[in-house]
């Protein structure tokens, strides 16, 4: 930030230059402000579970693919980029999930499926 601030009195930056690194610099902090509560619960460990009756989708676009689970119990998402290795999926068929999330449900860490009727493992993440 000095050598910034020295180059600019010694006039070495133009306006536009100038307006690029702030800009830069203030989107920067505004990430870093926005991903610290889930960086924090990540570094310690300290999640949440969030489980009940799910749905699993699968969509697939390009190169990626992704594999979205739907809590039907508490109305949220998590997205993961892996895919369950599933017979069947997909709005109509549901399972229990248990689905490990940072403490502020922004990003999910690790998931179960289980059967929904028998509650029987079918599938747990890697």
């Amino acid at each position: 930030m000095f050598y910034f601030i020295s180059m600019y009195r010694a006039r070495e930056l133009e306006f536009l230059d100038t307006v690029k690194i702030l800009g830069g610099f203030l989107l920067g902090v505004l990430l870093l402000w926005m991903t610290i509560p889930s960086l924090k619960s990540v570094l310690m460990k300290d999640y949440d579970v969030v489980s009940g009756k799910c749905t699993v989708e699968i969509t697939s676009s390009g190169r990626s693919t992704d594999s979205t689970f739907n809590m039907l119990d508490t109305d949220e998402q998590f997205e993961f980029q892996e895919i369950p290795d599933l017979n069947a999926y997909g709005r109509s068929i549901p399972y229990y999930c248990e689905v490990t999330v940072t403490k502020d449900h922004m990003f999910g860490i690790d998931y179960k499926i289980y059967d929904f009727k028998t509650r029987k493992l079918v599938n747990p993440s890697d």
